[in-house]
């Protein structure tokens, strides 16, 4: 499974990637592979959100997913691309896949996010249920 090590992870199989104050989140690919072929992207509004609260969702022909905020601040972007071509967060859900971009200078939150590592052992432990 793809697991870039340059971001941070949540147990919502979300991704965190800094860039300064801003984070971009998306849908790791251990999401996108379990949801399916996606259908349907409900972006986040540009907005204040805290870490947690549902922001957004995600369909796929198997089911309907929340998506959580996983750092709090201010969405500043959301990718208007997967509007019109939802299937990217299948094909790049590390690239041209992504959902949103968070400004917040609450770098403790995404310093408490998963590593690569957690995250790969909590893929591991869903794999053996």
């Amino acid at each position: 499974m793809n697991v870039p090590d340059d971001l941070r992870y949540t147990t919502d199989h979300e991704w965190v990637r800094r860039e300064g104050d801003r984070f971009t989140i998306g849908i790791t690919a251990f999401a996108q592979e379990a949801l399916g072929d996606i259908v349907f992207v409900e972006r986040p509004k540009i907005e204040a959100v805290t870490a947690g609260d549902v922001f957004g969702e995600i369909e796929s022909t198997k089911s309907v997913s929340e998506l959580y905020a996983p750092i709090s601040g201010k969405v500043v972007v959301a990718n208007e691309n997967v509007d019109e071509h939802p299937e990217v967060v299948n094909s790049d859900p590390y690239g041209d896949g992504w959902i949103a971009v968070i400004e917040s200078e609450d770098v403790g939150g995404f310093d408490s996010l998963l590593s690569p590592a957690e995250y790969e052992e909590i893929i591991a432990a869903s794999a053996e249920e």
